[in-house]
């Protein structure tokens, strides 16, 4: 079993896991209203190419989401994604992709409890933990 988040955009949620994609090296998985097979439901009302289901998957947990069909998405709080990177370097390079076009809350360093560890919040409002798990 794992935790998997679940993120809602508004109209640019395939825009946000391709670059989410680019971040982590995956290819996402991305599921359009267009997608739907006839005779199936999809999202009532939206355009084809809102996104209906997104995901990037890492060593069996992913990070999931769609466009609200709400329309309004909300505002992003309360939360963070936490990542937990292979060493420092992979923290440093996550954290500086994640941190284009974001606001970086606390720079990536180092922690009593990890070697590596920041905070940031991406272009598309949402907060990210990056840390890497202390040396044995």
């Amino acid at each position: 079993m794992s935790f998997n988040p679940y993120l809602f955009f508004t109209d640019n949620c395939a825009e946000a896991f391709e670059f989410y994609g680019s971040v982590f090296g995956i290819e996402p998985q991305i599921m359009r209203n267009s997608d739907v097979p006839p005779g199936e439901e999809g999202m009532d009302g939206a355009g084809p190419d809102v996104v209906m289901h997104a995901s990037i998957e890492l060593n069996g947990s992913y990070l999931m989401g769609s466009d609200d069909p709400t329309g309004d998405g909300g505002p992003k709080a309360g939360f963070s994604v936490s990542y937990t990177a292979t060493d420092a370097a992979n923290a440093h390079q996550i954290f500086d992709g994640l941190a284009d076009g974001g606001q970086v809350g606390m720079p990536v360093s180092e922690t009593f409890w990890s070697p590596a560890f920041g905070m940031l919040t991406d272009k598309y409002g949402v907060s990210w933990m990056i840390d890497t798990a202390p040396a044995e």
